[in-house]
């Protein structure tokens, strides 16, 4: 069960993400909208399990490639962001949330639009 601060903490993060990801969408993918779908912590603070879903799918892999290599440039934006409100900033691991498409796939599905191409 998480603790009231996790939560907080949890969901600042993830406003902070928000602000900070979609100023790089800007600058770096325009037209590409990146969304922070999910944030876990650890709790001993340790580390961030952040979800991130990017519209245009097309655009995922780069968007994905990119923010996993400026993953300190990004960490370091949110700890201004967050100014002071942790002594500890958590290591950001990042994954694409891929539901979005699961979702279209079994709508197409259901829809009688073809086969299956997820095993």
């Amino acid at each position: 069960m998480e603790s009231n601060r996790l939560k907080k903490v949890t969901a600042q993060l993830q406003q902070d993400l928000a602000v900070v990801l979609r100023e790089i969408a800007q600058a770096k993918f325009a037209g590409t909208l990146i969304t922070v779908s999910n944030v876990k912590i650890s709790h001993d603070l340790g580390f961030a399990r952040i979800h991130l879903s990017i519209f245009p799918t097309a655009n995922a892999k780069d968007v994905m490639l990119f923010v996993q290599s400026e993953k300190s440039l990004i960490k370091d934006k949110v700890v201004r962001k967050l100014k002071g409100q942790l002594r500890i900033m958590p290591d950001l691991q990042f994954f694409l949330d891929d539901s979005q498409d699961y979702n279209d796939e079994i709508d197409r599905l259901l829809k009688g639009e073809g086969e299956s191409p997820i095993s």
